[in-house]
C-alpha cells in the first residue's frame, strides 16, 4: 500500500434516526428506530471522504458518539498531517485510551475512531484515484452477500424477499424458543434449497441450552452457529460447543482488540470469524485482521448491521481481502442503508460488484434524510 500524506482540515459527525414500523428484535431488546452516524473527513486540498460508527445499543447511543466524534476526537485531529490513516488511528487511540478508562467507555470510544477512522481511508484512496478495494490488495471487485436480521416473525416472508431482491444465501435469528427457531429453519431452508443458510443466537443461550439445541440444528445443513453464547464465556464453554457442533461456530463482532482476535486465531473454536469495522479497529486494524484470519485458514465475514456507509466500505473490506466468506446485508427496512451503499443495492445471484471509482464509489447527498437527522 502506497501513503500519501494529507492535513485534515475537518471532521464532523452527523447523527440520523430513521423510525421503524416494525422493530428489529434480537435476543437481547428491540431496535425501535434505525440510527446512523455518518461521519465526514476533508483535507485541506477539500478532497473529501466518509466513514460511518456503530451506535445501535444502547438506544441512545448514536448521539452520545457523534459528539464524541465532535466534540472530543476531532479537535485533536483538525490541522494535523499524517503520512496514512493508519497513524491517525494510532493517535486517536492511543491519545484517549486513560480517558476511555476514566469514563469506562471504551466501546464508545472504539466505534467514534472506526468512523474517522473509515473515512480517512476513503480519503486516502480517493487522494490516490484509486477504489478502496484495490488500495487494500483486492484482485476481484466481486463478492458474495448473505441477507441478515431474518427476525422470528414473518421470517419466511423476509426470506422470500430477499430472494426476489436477488439474494441466495440467509441468515435466521435463533433464541426465541426451540419450536419457533425449528419451524423457521424448517421454513427458511425450504425457500433457500440449497443455498447458504446460518444462524445467529446473538449470546442468547448458556453453554448447556446451545448444546442442546447443537443436535436439532444439525438436520438444517447450516454453514454456522454465530454467537450461540455470550461473547465474554469461557474459553472452554466454547470449546464444549465446538466439540459437540456439527457446523462451524462463528463469532467476533464483540471481539475488541488485536490480542482477542489472535487469541481465536490461535485455537480451533471459531470456524468463521467476523470482525465490524464500524465497531472495533476500523480498516486500519481490521484488514490486518482480516489478513490474519485467511493465514488461519478460518473464513472472513465482516459483521455489519447499521446504515449505507459502513456497510459499502466492509464490501471493499472483504473484495479487498479476499477468500470465500459472504459480505453481511441487512434483510429489515433502512433507507440510512438503501440509500448509501452504492454498489451493495445491487444483488445479483448472490453476488455484488463494485465499481473502480476511487474510494468508496460513493459520494452521499445528506439533503435527502435531513428530517430524520438527531444532531
Amino acid at each position: 500500500m502506497t501513503t500519501d500524506s494529507f492535513r485534515i482540515r475537518s471532521i464532523e459527525a452527523f447523527c440520523y434516526r430513521y423510525p421503524l414500523a416494525t422493530p428489529v428484535v434480537t435476543s437481547f431488546g428491540k431496535m425501535l428506530n434505525r440510527p446512523a452516524v455518518f461521519v465526514r473527513a476533508v483535507d485541506e486540498d477539500g478532497v473529501e471522504g466518509w466513514g460511518e460508527a456503530w451506535s445501535n445499543f444502547p438506544a441512545p447511543g448514536a448521539e452520545h458518539r457523534a459528539r464524541l466524534v465532535n466534540e472530543v476526537l476531532a479537535p485533536g485531529l483538525v490541522g494535523r498531517r499524517f503520512d496514512s490513516p493508519a497513524q491517525a488511528f494510532e493517535v486517536l487511540s492511543k491519545g484517549t485510551e486513560v480517558l476511555a478508562l476514566q469514563c469506562g467507555e471504551p466501546g464508545p470510544f472504539a466505534q467514534a475512531i472506526s468512523g474517522i477512522d473509515l473515512a480517512l481511508w476513503d480519503l486516502s484512496a480517493r487522494r490516490q484515484r484509486l477504489p478502496l478495494w484495490r488500495l487494500l490488495g483486492g484482485q476481484s471487485r466481486r463478492i458474495k452477500v448473505y441477507a441478515s436480521g431474518i427476525n422470528p416473525g414473518g421470517a419466511a416472508q423476509t426470506a422470500e424477499a430477499a430472494l426476489a431482491r436477488g439474494h441466495r444465501a440467509l441468515k435466521l435469528k435463533v433464541g426465541f424458543g426451540a419450536e419457533t427457531d425449528l419451524a423457521n429453519l424448517a421454513a427458511l431452508r425450504a425457500i433457500v434449497g440449497a443455498g447458504m443458510l446460518a444462524v445467529d443466537a446473538n449470546q442468547g443461550w448458556s453453554v448447556d441450552q446451545a448444546l442442546e439445541m447443537l443436535p436439532r440444528l444439525a438436520a438444517f445443513d447450516l454453514r454456522w452457529l454465530e454467537e450461540p453464547i455470550r461473547a465474554d464465556r469461557p474459553r472452554e464453554e466454547w470449546r464444549r460447543l465446538r466439540a459437540a457442533a456439527k457446523m462451524p461456530i462463528a463469532a467476533g463482532e464483540n471481539i475488541s482488540s488485536v490480542e482477542g482476535f489472535k487469541d481465536v486465531l490461535a485455537e480451533d473454536v471459531l470456524g468463521v470469524v467476523q470482525p465490524d469495522i464500524a465497531k472495533w479497529g476500523g480498516l486500519s486494524a481490521c484488514a490486518g485482521v482480516a489478513r490474519d484470519i485467511l493465514k488461519a485458514g478460518k473464513t472472513f465475514c465482516p459483521h455489519y448491521l447499521g446504515g449505507g456507509i459502513g456497510l459499502l466500505a466492509s464490501a471493499h473490506l472483504l473484495a479487498g481481502i479476499g477468500g470465500d466468506g459472504w459480505l453481511e446485508v441487512d434483510a429489515n427496512d433502512n433507507p440510512l442503508r438503501d440509500r448509501f451503499c452504492g454498489a451493495v443495492a445491487n444483488v445479483t445471484d448472490g453476488t455484488i460488484v463494485l465499481g473502480e471509482e476511487p474510494g468508496l464509489g460513493f459520494t452521499p447527498d445528506l439533503s435527502g434524510i435531513a428530517n430524520y437527522r438527531s444532531l
